[in-house]
């Protein structure tokens, strides 16, 4: 089932990188994400592969693999590909769905576009990176 621009603000506004975002933040974002399906073991992204998405995932749980070792696993409302469309570097890890898995993406493009439009998401991006950031950071040093 397709979902609507209301349903996709909705789930969106679940995304801990979004907390804060006003409704017409989500609705902007909302419009332009779509609504995507994986298989069970589909590869959504490649490590080392320039990313041109962003992705929210909504049913289902990813893994994450760097340099072959399983470094997370995501579910819903966890969100991956924001620094390889933030930077246009190539992606930093793999993410394969582990078993039927939809998510809304964000195509790079329209991601920074909407950055643009929004300042108030452009930061909720950066507190959202450096959480993370912090998080690996402090994981590092115990």
């Amino acid at each position: 089932m397709t979902l609507t621009i209301d349903r996709r603000s909705q789930l969106l506004a679940g995304c801990p990188l979004f907390h804060g975002i006003d409704a017409d933040g989500l609705a902007a974002l909302a419009a332009k994400a779509a609504q995507v399906e994986f298989p069970a073991g589909h590869v959504i992204a490649r490590q080392g592969e320039i990313g041109t998405g962003f992705f929210v995932v909504i049913d289902g749980r990813v893994r994450v693999v760097r340099d072959g070792e399983v470094v997370a696993t995501l579910g819903p409302g966890e969100f991956f590909g924001e620094l390889s469309v933030l930077d246009r570097m190539p992606r930093n890890a793999m993410v394969a769905a582990e078993g039927p898995t939809t998510c809304l993406a964000l195509a790079s493009w329209d991601f920074e576009a909407v950055l643009l439009e929004q300042p108030k998401l452009a930061l909720a991006i950066l507190r959202g990176v450096a959480t993370r950031l912090r998080h690996v950071s402090d994981s590092a040093r115990h």
